[in-house]
């Protein structure tokens, strides 16, 4: 019997058509076309393996390498006629191969089904996207090394409760973005490991009869191991789960950034400048500059949050082993996959050509009394007790805020009106570089902290 692209490849026990509504709402090629160099992929490696095996001959073997990579220049060229009545990629490719070399063809299918096929699809997808992913991360983790080592010494005001706290300087602010995406990192490196577990060979879902070689399928696609359990293999979708749970925590740090930019780049802040490149202007206001690079990364973690909540949702009833639902998992994968690499490219790109306006920071950092802790450190290196020293310097401070004066503004006999263990010693404590520079040890924010944890990072972006 011939086989044009109406006919299903499953129609044998079916005595009437499919409803033609049913027939789009069920199909799933207009978007997991997507995978179709992955699934053209898997199925060269499963026709070599089915010729060591002895059930295709090597001419067969040969036939469906060819059929299939003209089947795959036709896609890329955008020649390639997907057909809705064909449901997916796999039965629209499987379809066409047959149609170019006939009975070989047919005979690719052998000891696997489109549940094992699809499973083994969307992995070779996912590592493909996580080392882009991975790679964009690091490009972004070295800008922000590269900006961090240049602002070693520029003083800003750190934050607690978005009121100013302790001074410390922008190349440690910056280092601590690159300490949560050292995370995310680790957190992508761990979930590739998962994802690199190949479920074909599982058939349907109890495996198959036919003397299939699981092991050097998987070698032939790059797999670290096939999987363990026919009934896991084709229902699993946490690697899926946890690649957006991992997309989720990256991109919640990366609207936090964005959150700090757009602040930063207030005419109320004025702590950075962002290039003219990430920016867009106002239809009705000429003085406008919106950082909506930022603005948008910090909009779009919404979605992938949403994402994770679909896919969670979608898993946490199902019965072993596959069931329809889980093609509603591709365009949530898609959607993050998309938006995780856009918001990575828009950052790597961005953050190293952000300026920092260092007297707006300066200035900032002189209020909001942010040497106040330093205060009653030295008082304690004089022998108060640090509930004591924290009363002293509380009184300082209410004169200061009284008189609209600074730590450092008040007099010699003013400060020792609180304390006379105060000397005159305490004005190079009272200085943001004093204070900068006595938060010397790991972790600090002194600058020679600052640069050996940018000799670390550095080392560990060698690796």
């Amino acid at each position: 019997m011939s086989l044009d692209k109406q006919n299903k490849l499953w129609g044998g026990r079916f005595t009437e058509s499919t409803d033609a509504f049913v027939q789009a709402f069920t199909a799933s090629v207009d978007f997991d076309q997507r995978l179709a160099p992955y699934d053209i992929q898997g199925s060269v490696a499963h026709a070599k393996m089915l010729t060591k095996v002895g059930i295709l001959t090597e001419q067969e073997c040969q036939q469906i390498e060819e059929g299939l990579a003209d089947i795959l220049s036709c896609i890329q060229a955008g020649e390639f006629e997907w057909s809705v009545a064909l449901e997916d990629v796999h039965m629209n490719i499987e379809a066409a191969l047959t149609e170019r070399i006939g009975m070989a063809g047919k005979k690719l299918h052998t000891g696997r089904s489109r549940n094992d096929q699809v499973a083994t699809d969307i992995r070779l997808f996912l590592r493909d996207q996580l080392g882009m992913i991975q790679s964009e991360l690091k490009r972004l983790q070295q800008g922000l090394v590269s900006l961090a080592e240049q602002h070693t010494d520029t003083i800003m005001p750190g934050f607690t409760h978005l009121q100013v706290a302790q001074p410390v300087t922008f190349g440690h602010h910056l280092m601590a973005w690159f300490e949560m995406l050292k995370r995310d990192a680790e957190r992508f490196a761990d979930c590739a490991k998962r994802v690199n577990v190949m479920p074909l060979g599982s058939a349907a879902l109890a495996g198959t009869s036919y003397p299939i070689d699981r092991f050097m399928t998987a070698e032939l696609l790059g797999f670290s191991r096939p999987s363990a359990n026919s009934l896991d293999g084709v229902s699993d979708r946490d690697f899926a789960i946890e690649f957006c749970a991992a997309s989720a925590l990256l991109m919640t740090h990366l609207s936090r950034f964005s959150e700090e930019i757009v602040l930063w780049t207030s005419a109320q802040f004025n702590f950075v400048d962002l290039p003219d490149a990430f920016c867009t202007g106002s239809s009705i206001m000429p003085q406008k500059k919106n950082p909506d690079v930022p603005e948008l990364v910090r909009g779009k973690t919404g979605r992938v949050n949403g994402h994770l909540v679909s896919l969670l949702t979608l898993m946490k009833s199902q019965p072993l082993a596959y069931n329809k639902d889980n093609q509603e998992d591709k365009e949530p994968l898609f959607d993050t996959v998309d938006t995780v690499l856009g918001s990575l490219r828009a950052f790597a790109d961005m953050v190293p050509n952000i300026k920092p306006v260092k007297a707006s920071m300066l200035k900032a950092a002189k209020q909001g009394f942010s040497t106040a802790t330093d205060l009653a450190d030295y008082l304690v290196g004089k022998g108060i007790a640090f509930r004591d020293a924290h009363e002293i310097v509380g009184l300082a401070v209410r004169l200061g805020t009284e008189t609209g004066r600074d730590l450092s503004e008040l007099s010699l006999d003013e400060l020792q009106g609180f304390s006379q263990d105060i000397g005159d010693d305490v004005f190079q404590v009272l200085t943001l570089e004093g204070s900068v520079c006595a938060r010397n040890h790991l972790g600090g924010t002194a600058p020679n902290q600052v640069r050996q944890a940018i000799m670390d990072a550095k080392t560990l972006l060698a690796e």
